[in-house]
């Protein structure tokens, strides 16, 4: 007798994307965007698209960096520039990564929250045929009635937080559905962070100047040297504070390993919150920004500015006052800054070069600071004349000159004519084009002022966030089952438990919750000196 044997059909492929119809596309495209895996996925790559945001000078929050960085990366800076790498946070790859998170984590979130109302709603499940085969399992014989056995279990239970549910001749217990809320939570508080951001970025702002001290601030547009505003910003939610900047000090290390450091930068300020208020000092100091309103001041840099006084060559003054210089060395303060004298006659007048808060001279190198405290100040500039090109309508930045129509004055040699000069000391210019004269120097500072609507709405979601993931991390989910039915010698009482997150180990539960039926002390748990026996 010959036995046919049928072949097995072939499973179906899955379909592809492109033999989908549209509407089935669009769900396959949604199943896909809303997994836990795209999250995750567009989670790193938020991290990673934030990487040029720390590596790369950001024009929202130092325009004077990233002008230098351009100058000095020339090749780079087309390439840059039309990636959006210098607005990174503003730019539309970053934008769409962000918005496609907050899509993919709304479409994960939402459909489990049904799923927990109703876990949450429903009973613990009735006990398993088997207790025996559970990981933990322990029984006992009891002189109790059944009834009596259910009655000190469902007390037990309660006490050990325990939800309850009574099936036949048993006790189901469940615990831990705060596991999955803090998951949840998490998640949400992940939603909450991103709005607060968001917010932040459409309605917010944020600028920066760089203040002489003994100048003033107004918080008008036209005050800022650099500002970023959101894409729904609006000036008129602007605070009308203004403050001046009395003074600033600085702690500079001398010994040690940190020697030529400087710490404990401190401003105070003296500033009126509107037109007309009562003046107020406050000191400005690193982290501990100046809050009014809704708008924060913070301190995060400062510098040096020579007094420089230009006489030309018909013996007025054609520019006087302080110029902040910019530090091209973060440690000796080493600093680039330029001198436009548009007034000047019979032509303008234009300098530009370097400051040396502690002058010092090597044959090898040429000048250079030792340090960055202004012990022994030196400045060291070319001069140009010509037309410094402030009058044909272009926006030109006050800490670069444009030497494009102007000629740099030389020495009979050919050699670049220099003003070296030490506060107090004076240059004539040759060709009766006037004096150069150090009168001093001052200290500046840089101060970010922002205005983030969102910001707390941030930090809320971040600590929710974090609660949220504390909760999912050490709350256990378990499940136990008490189950009494007469026997011979008496009552057989059965205790089983489950864990249901990996790893975990229910053993204890169950021997702890066994010790409270019988009336007996907890067991002791290995490795607990308050139970270990003394030695003899």
């Amino acid at each position: 007798m010959t036995t046919t044997v049928e072949p097995e059909a072939p499973e179906a492929p899955e379909p592809r994307p492109r033999d989908l119809s549209v509407r089935e596309l669009a769900r396959w495209i949604w199943r896909q965007l809303t997994s836990m895996r795209t999250a995750l996925l567009l989670l790193l790559l938020t991290a990673l698209a934030a990487v040029p945001g720390s590596l790369i000078p950001q024009e929202g929050v130092d325009s004077l960096k990233t002008s230098r960085w351009q100058d000095q990366h020339p090749t780079l800076t087309p390439i840059y520039d039309r990636l959006g790498l210098f607005d990174v946070y503003s730019s539309a790859w970053f934008s769409a990564i962000y918005l496609l998170l907050m899509i993919s984590l709304v479409g994960c979130i939402v459909p489990r929250l049904g799923v927990y109302w109703r876990a949450l709603r429903a009973a613990p499940p009735s006990a398993p045929r088997r207790l025996d085969r559970l990981p933990a399992h322990a029984s006992y014989t009891s002189e109790q009635s059944v009834e009596e056995v259910l009655d000190r279990a469902r007390g037990v239970l309660r006490g050990r937080r325990y939800r309850l549910a009574d099936g036949d001749g048993a006790v189901s217990a469940e615990k831990g559905h705060l596991r999955e809320a803090g998951n949840l939570v998490f998640h949400l508080a992940l939603l909450v962070v991103l709005a607060g951001f968001g917010l932040g970025s459409l309605y917010g702002y944020k600028g920066g100047a760089i203040i002489v001290v003994g100048d003033g601030f107004s918080n008008t547009l036209t005050s800022y040297d650099d500002l970023a505003p959101g894409r729904l910003f609006d000036p008129d939610v602007m605070e009308p504070f203004t403050f001046t900047v009395d003074d600033f000090s600085a702690q500079w290390l001398y010994t040690g390993p940190r020697a030529g450091m400087a710490q404990k930068f401190e401003a105070p300020l003296t500033y009126r919150t509107e037109p007309g208020a009562q003046e107020e000092h406050y000191d400005l100091r690193v982290n501990h920004p100046l809050s009014i309103g809704g708008t924060d001041i913070f301190l995060i840099g400062h510098g040096y500015a020579p007094v420089i006084t230009v006489t030309d060559g018909d013996g007025n003054v054609a520019a006087s006052g302080p110029r902040p210089f910019l530090p091209t060395d973060g440690r000796t303060f080493r600093s680039f800054g330029v001198v436009k004298a548009a007034n000047a006659s019979p032509t303008q007048i234009g300098l530009q070069g370097e400051l040396y808060p502690t002058y010092a001279f090597d044959h090898d190198h040429g000048p250079y600071s030792t340090f960055g405290e202004a012990l022994d100040p030196f400045i060291s500039m070319t001069v140009w004349t010509g037309d410094l090109g402030l009058s044909n309508g272009t926006p030109q930045s006050v800490y670069a000159l444009d030497t494009a129509q102007m000629t740099m004055l030389k020495k009979d040699d050919g050699a670049p004519f220099r003003v070296d000069l030490r506060p107090g000391e004076s240059v004539e210019l040759p060709d009766g084009l006037g004096k150069v004269s150090f009168d001093g120097l001052q200290p500046w500072v840089r101060v970010q002022i922002s205005r983030q609507p969102g910001i707390h709405l941030a930090l809320g979601g971040v600590i929710a966030a974090l609660l949220g993931l504390l909760g999912s991390l050490f709350i256990r989910p378990r499940r136990l089952w008490v189950r009494a039915r007469t026997g011979e010698g008496g009552t057989l009482v059965e205790v089983g438990g489950l864990d249901r997150t990996e790893g975990g180990d229910p053993a204890d539960e169950v021997a702890a919750i066994v010790a409270a039926l019988r009336g007996e002390p907890a067991p002791d748990r290995p490795g607990d000196p308050q139970r270990e026996e003394p030695e003899a």
